[in-house]
């Protein structure tokens, strides 16, 4: 029977502890003295050891030739350890052994005498499942146990463990192991096994396991049964569903450059090849805090850094966003994914994540105004935007205007001034301009107005530049009612500003009550033309 990877090669001795080289030197000390605890408590993350180290101990206590602190693994005590038929060692999960009934039933068979080996031992796997009664009756005897009997707690959560059984424990944490110890064990197993591993998928896996060893064994167990030939990294990938380096930074591209139609095309394709949703938050998050760790530490960043892109993306890609916008796009991630536990459609939840860290201008939080703030800063430091100077004062106002850029064409623009207003039949010959000015307001407004602004022909506002002032020629009353506002006339002016290199204000009127009040005039001035016999001016 095929036997797993993670309990094929689970250590046998202290020095095959793989990243825990403090814990195991201070056991192989105290058993090479003789002045070992009663009791111990192994703490730390999943898959880092404690069982197996707990396993170790108890077959080192027991062992007829014990050598160097290590267990021989091939005396008589030993071997019935490890086959599980020595009676006087116990694993116990307190997981499903967390009554106080059997903490009672443990008591009372802990008083008699080892019948197999030299000491008791009692190894309680998940000790923090205890409820309050059982540690309670369980307190007793780890104070004062007879000299045959050894405890070893082992837990993921200490903060769990009442502070009477701390006390009477000794304490050893074990530390989450380093992606290169799990890399180079992961290499190991597989020349052992005959099993081709990249480099470059033995490292994403090592970053997959999170600092566990059995995580990472049971990774490579199935990538290596599902595919033929090679683990390749991006073999890894399509086994575990998980979008590869390039993908995500193919993403955080398309975010850094608010481009929601190609994040969502992009997420699109990840469904369809079955992409873990969650995964791919995870992957998300990870980067983020890579770019803020670059920035804020960038000295010793690389050695920071989680491995989910390489040195050179993640070097390159963290210049496109400001500290401001990673926050932001980290707490959004983390509360996306945890939603995930109440939602009816994963997929979508992603998709409003990513519209949101695309346009940050949809959202009116806190931390979206700080980021459209800081974006905005960084365009004026960087001359994308130019902040229009004082209007200078008309003596200094060069005479000769011919020295600026050609402007579009204005012949047929109405005069700026509050007189009546020449007719407006059509849009300036220059159209290309305002298409391009009208690509620029979209990106800072917001809807209803953004709207407004079309990039076509046929806009409903439409501008014309005429001396130090854009013309907002509206459609309609209702149309300039939107756009007469300050904040819309102060960004246009900014970016007509910016496109000329001077100065420009803007303004908007109603081409129907323009064509109204030219036709009036137009009458009134027909009417003194037919009349002007008797009419007299003084």
């Amino acid at each position: 029977m095929y036997q797993a990877l993670y309990r094929k090669y689970r250590p046998q001795t202290f020095d095959d502890v793989v990243g825990q080289m403090a814990v195991s030197q201070t056991l192989k000390t105290q058993l090479q003295s003789g002045r070992l605890s009663h009791a111990y408590l192994f703490t730390g993350s999943r898959g880092t050891g404690k069982t197996s180290t707990a396993k170790i101990l108890a077959k080192a206590v027991n062992c007829e030739n014990p050598q160097d602190g290590n267990p021989c693994n091939r005396c008589k005590s030993c071997l019935a350890i490890d086959s599980g038929s020595c009676m006087d060692v116990l694993e116990i999960d307190a997981a499903s052994n967390n009554g106080v009934d059997n903490v009672r039933d443990l008591r009372d068979d802990a008083i008699y005498s080892p019948s197999q080996v030299k000491m008791r031992v009692y190894i309680i796997d998940e000790v923090h499942m205890l409820s309050i009664s059982a540690f309670n009756a369980l307190l007793k005897i780890i104070e004062e146990p007879p000299e045959h009997l050894l405890f070893i707690l082992a837990t993921t959560e200490l903060h769990k463990v009442p502070a009477t059984i701390l006390s009477r424990c000794q304490r050893f944490s074990f530390r989450r192991i380093s992606q290169e110890d799990i890399a180079a064990r992961l290499q190991y197993v597989s020349y052992q096994e005959n099993i081709e591993l990249d480099e470059s998928a033995a490292r994403i896996l090592a970053r997959l396991a999170d600092g566990g060893m059995r995580d990472g064994l049971s990774l490579l167990d199935q990538c290596a049964s599902a595919t033929t030939g090679e683990v390749t990294a991006e073999k890894v990938y399509a086994c575990l569903g998980i979008a590869g380096i390039q993908d995500c930074g193919k993403l955080m591209e398309a975010i850094a450059n608010h481009d929601a139609k190609a994040a969502l095309s992009l997420l699109n394709r990840f469904y369809s090849e079955g992409k873990d949703m969650g995964a791919l938050l995870d992957e998300l998050a990870s980067l983020a805090r890579d770019f803020m760790i670059m920035q804020s530490a960038p000295d010793a960043a690389i050695g920071m850094i989680s491995g989910v892109a390489t040195d050179d993306e993640v070097i390159k890609l963290s210049t496109r966003f400001t500290n401001a916008q990673l926050v932001r796009m980290l707490e959004l991630i983390q509360k996306t994914a945890a939603g995930f536990v109440r939602s009816a459609s994963r997929r979508m939840d992603v998709e409003l994540c990513l519209v949101n860290l695309c346009r940050p201008e949809l959202q009116l939080d806190a931390e979206s105004l700080n980021v459209r703030l800081t974006r905005l800063e960084d365009q004026i430091r960087s001359g994308a935007i130019s902040v229009a100077p004082q209007k200078p004062q008309k003596a200094e106002e060069p005479e000769d205007r011919e020295e600026y850029p050609p402007l579009p064409d204005d012949a047929d623009a109405p005069p700026v001034e509050d007189e009546p207003v020449a007719q407006v039949e059509e849009a300036p010959a220059n159209t290309s301009f305002w298409v391009e000015i009208c690509g620029e307001v979209r990106k800072e407004l917001k809807p209803p107005v953004s709207g407004f602004f079309a990039q076509t022909a046929n806009s409903p506002v439409q501008g014309i530049v005429k001396g130090d002032t854009v013309l907002l020629v509206c459609a309609n009353a209702f149309t300039k009612q939107i756009v007469d506002k300050p904040e819309v006339l102060d960004l246009v002016a900014r970016k007509v500003s910016a496109k000329f290199g001077r100065p420009i204000k803007a303004k908007a009127c109603d081409k129907q009550e323009a064509n109204t009040k030219s036709a009036q005039m137009e009458q009134l001035l027909q009417f003194g033309r037919e009349h002007s016999d008797v009419i007299h001016i003084k």
